[in-house]
């Protein structure tokens, strides 16, 4: 699959915009970017390449509060989110991308609904909810790279700590990518041709978005950046569901 430079320009355009997020709410790349990436190149394309900018994302951040990760809700969650893993993968190869997009699109809007309309005070969660919250999410992190929300919403249910909870989020998410870099290799992901070039020449766009993020983090008000990220989440769900439908 060639690109010309227009498609690269709003390829690396996407990329910046998804890290950019991410750097600002340290959660979002894939959410973000996946319905504008989708437009441009396939959807089992788009899904290994942000795994690349995921994995490098989450080695540059998750490492470094790694002593204050959770070690036995983290431990609660992947075996399930191995499994739905494994079950994604299965999906991604199989399925129909249309019925995929069509699902993609109907979970961002559902997501952003709940996001907005959910507040205050997150009730606790029994143990036993990581069982459908890791397989659930596993399947959407396959699928998408999208799992994230899911393994949030139980962590911030079982853990208080601010420290605590962000370096078990980053840690889960960390493992869960190195997860999917051994099942897409296995399942031929990353035998595309131009993949391997495409996510060499954006990787510094995603690094870019980052670092911009990260600066921004300081003086943008987070409340400003909820709105904006949800009106782009919610533009392209519709989108996503109104092409696939």
């Amino acid at each position: 699959m060639a690109f010309d430079l227009t498609t690269l320009t709003l390829l690396a355009c996407i990329i910046v915009f998804g890290y950019t997020v991410y750097g600002l709410t340290g959660f979002g790349s894939s959410v973000t970017a996946m319905p504008l990436l989708v437009l441009l190149i396939p959807l089992r394309m788009a899904v290994p390449l942000m795994l690349v900018f995921d994995l490098v994302s989450g080695l540059l951040l998750g490492l470094r509060n790694r002593r204050f990760i959770e070690k036995r809700e983290a431990l609660r969650l992947i075996p399930f989110m191995l499994a739905g893993m494994a079950l994604g993968v299965l999906a991604l190869v199989r399925a129909p991308e249309h019925l995929l997009l069509l699902v993609l699109g109907l979970f961002i809007l559902c997501y952003s609904a709940w996001s907005l309309l959910v507040h205050g005070k997150p009730r606790p969660l029994a143990s036993a909810w990581a069982g459908p919250f890791g397989v659930v999410g596993g399947m959407f992190t396959a699928l998408f790279g999208t799992g994230g929300p899911f393994y949030t919403i139980f962590l911030t249910r079982r853990l208080h700590d601010k420290l605590t909870l962000r370096a078990t989020i980053s840690g889960v998410l960390l493992f869960s990518a190195v997860a999917r870099l051994v099942l897409f290799t296995g399942a031929g992901l990353y035998r595309q041709a131009t993949l391997p070039l495409l996510a060499t020449v954006l990787l510094p766009f995603a690094l870019g978005g980052l670092y911009l993020g990260n600066r921004l983090h300081q003086w943008m008000p987070a409340e400003q950046v909820r709105q904006a990220v949800w009106v782009v989440l919610i533009a392209g769900g519709a989108s996503l569901v109104l092409r696939n439908l």
